[in-house]
């Protein structure tokens, strides 16, 4: 595939994208960070000599910080590096290729802009036009589309070390493309990139026709791609983190409560006519802060204060939402349906209790039935009995008390939950409401 772009606005005038970089163990994720930290200026020269072994510049160690990463040679847990161009800001997360570790792609993913899938070459059987990906590279791209990340790239990795760079990359951009269709991803690009040598990764190959491919480097694609936009459209919706007992500026908070958070869909208004939920009550928004405590409407994605017309029962976990409206309120449900990504160790089986965390709300929950497991290899559903670490599947949860979500596929916000081991305090399971 190959892409166009323009030249895009100053640096000032972009928001931050922050992406990540996933796919199988040791497929060139954190020397690609590494390269294009290196390339695009942003490591010092005192920090760049730290990473020096046997004479050689391993760009691998500017991002796997800790000493167990460097003595394995193995990323375990996310590191994020920040770096900017003349162009725009960016925010990048190196996520493990470990199974093991596949809890940490998750968290990095579920926040993410866009991400950059590598694809190792030498892994695969290039000469093969029918080559088959690696598990990995599938478990990661399905991970993605469950998670709504807006831009995928598929970065076609070690090239360098291939006899026959052009039909490699032509063999395997035919399998990322037909697995793509058959998944239902969205790709944004697909991209031949040598992350030791530095091809295609900020600058373009010297040989202009390497790959046959002409389009943009991997960098002027990251510099195009759209953040993820608010959810705005919907109705307002505000999970409560903290509650401030007694203001210290009674000027703007009327002498209330003023309840803190982030604001998860639509715009907080004065006079928006809200439920507590789950307790019901009925007030109107008397006033809204910013995090600065100006008085002014906060739209989904910034923090707020809000300040209630009147004294209601209100504590951190509880939510609060528009109300009044036709279709505006959410109704409450004691069950709800979603898709799992299982991340603990011990399978998934029915009848299991577990802590689920909606906003800053938990409550517990029981897993009813599985009700199937995804094949990643042939992505059929299949029926169940268990899901085993790492698995995808859906689920049905009895929750002990009601919770008002929307499907995933509407907000991120209202549609997601964790699960956690009452016992271990594991974080057990990513759940996306159906």
């Amino acid at each position: 595939m190959n892409t166009t772009v323009s030249s895009p606005p100053s640096a000032d005038t972009r928001p931050a994208l922050k992406f990540i970089t996933c796919g199988s163990v040791d497929d060139g994720k954190s020397t690609l960070i590494g390269r294009l930290l290196v390339d695009s200026k942003a490591v010092l020269q005192d920090h760049l000599a730290g990473v020096q072994r046997q004479g050689e510049t391993d760009l691998a160690l500017l991002t796997d910080g800790l000493s167990a990463e460097r003595e394995q040679g193995i990323t375990i847990d996310v590191a994020y590096r920040y770096f900017n161009t003349e162009t725009r800001k960016f925010i990048i997360g190196d996520a493990p290729g470990h199974e093991q570790y596949t809890r940490n792609m998750v968290t990095a993913a579920s926040s993410a802009d866009a991400a950059v899938v590598l694809v190792d070459a030498t892994k695969l059987d290039w000469r093969n036009a029918d080559l088959k990906l690696l598990a990995q590279t599938r478990r990661h791209s399905l991970l993605l589309k469950l998670l709504r990340v807006p831009s995928i790239v598929f970065a076609v990795n070690k090239l360098d070390a291939i006899e026959d760079p052009t039909l490699a990359f032509t063999h395997i951009r035919n399998a990322l493309t037909e697995f793509a269709a058959t998944a239902g991803l969205t790709v944004t690009a697909t991209v031949p990139v040598s992350a030791l040598k530095g091809w295609n990764v900020v600058e373009a190959a010297a040989d202009a026709h390497w790959c046959s491919y002409s389009g943009p480097t991997l960098l002027d694609l990251l510099e195009h791609l759209p953040v993820t936009p608010a959810d705005v459209s919907l109705p307002v919706s505000f999970p409560v983190q903290w509650v401030e007992k007694f203001s210290s500026s009674s000027d703007t908070s009327q002498g209330r409560r003023v309840f803190w958070g982030r604001v998860a869909t639509g715009e907080m208004t004065v006079g928006q006519a809200v439920k507590v939920m789950p307790s019901g009550l009925s007030a109107n928004v008397a006033q809204v802060l910013d995090h600065a405590r100006n008085p002014k409407s906060v739209a989904a994605g910034h923090s707020a204060g809000i300040v209630l017309d009147r004294e209601v029962d209100v504590s951190r976990g509880d939510w609060l939402l528009a109300a009044g409206g036709e279709g505006d309120t959410l109704t409450a449900e004691r069950s709800i349906r979603a898709t799992v990504a299982w991340l603990d160790d011990e399978p998934l089986v029915a009848g299991r209790v577990y802590w689920a965390l909606h906003g800053h709300r938990w409550v517990k929950a029981k897993v009813q039935r599985i009700v199937h497991k995804l094949d990643i290899h042939t992505l059929a559903e299949e029926e169940a009995t268990q899901l085993e670490p790492n698995a995808i599947g859906h689920i049905e949860l009895a929750l002990q008390e009601p919770l008002a979500t929307r499907p995933f596929a509407e907000s991120r916000a209202l549609g997601a939950l964790v699960l956690v081991d009452t016992a271990s305090h594991k974080t057990s399971g990513a759940l996306l409401v159906a």
